[in-house]
């Protein structure tokens, strides 16, 4: 990275510097490109922020192990990944697609003499130029299966008066349910934080997580994809 370049004023880019040329020094035949991710690839890090960082090998089982570890006082997560299974994950659409696809199209380099981080969004994105709304709203529905167990799951425990239970339980609905806006809108999220305040969900209790899925539901159904079927339509997606 240049010297002149603003981000290296900041500790926690001098941080993930200090790492990649370490992971370059120490596996020099196996990475093919670093890159950080999150909010300190925005630019919208500060103190509380750590540093997420993914190493691109050449073949799988090459470079450092992923690890988390605190350096310099921040909190440093290493990612490690080989380049085809992390360009099929690129292709790939899942549920937890609006959480994955900013590491695929923000990914901010600091290691990268091909340019591979560039060919990795691309790639990602030309397989949203192909997907189709069918397919998105396919997902949303398995989302939302995801969300309603979670909820259920979490009205049992507060009626149990596990309180404890039913907030962590609250916590992955209400995830879910974001996950189901984000695959309804194409929208995709820098983290469950991101996604759950853009969701509009942040502060929704066990009854108004209720009403959100309802309303979900009714979505899905308008879109073809309703919730509710038979057996039959188990094999029928």
């Amino acid at each position: 990275m240049p010297q002149d370049n603003p981000y290296l004023a900041n500790p926690r880019w001098a941080v993930a510097e200090r790492v990649a040329e370490a992971a370059r020094r120490r596996f020099p035949a196996d990475v093919l490109a670093i890159g950080a991710y999150g909010r300190l690839a925005h630019g919208d890090d500060d103190e509380t922020t750590g540093v997420d960082l993914v190493v691109v090998t050449y073949r799988e089982s090459g470079g450092p192990r992923p690890t988390r570890r605190r350096i310099d006082g921040v909190l440093v997560g290493l990612d490690v990944v080989d380049a085809d299974r992390h360009l099929r994950r690129a292709h790939t659409l899942d549920t937890g697609w609006p959480l994955a696809a900013d590491r695929y199209v923000t990914t901010r380099p600091l290691y990268d003499p091909t340019d591979w981080l560039d060919k990795l969004r691309d790639a990602h994105l030309g397989r949203l130029a192909q997907a189709r709304a069918p397919e998105f709203s396919a997902l949303a529905r398995e989302a939302w299966c995801e969300a309603a167990s979670a909820h259920a799951l979490a009205n049992r425990l507060a009626a149990w008066y596990d309180t404890d239970g039913a907030l962590v339980g609250l916590g992955v609905a209400r995830l879910a349910a974001a996950n189901v806006v984000g695959l309804l809108t194409r929208t995709y999220f820098r983290d469950g934080a991101d996604a759950v305040r853009r969701a509009g969900l942040a502060g929704a209790d066990l009854t108004e997580l209720g009403e959100v899925l309802r309303t979900q539901a009714g979505e899905l159904a308008a879109r073809g994809r309703p919730v509710d079927g038979s057996v039959g339509d188990l094999f029928d997606v």
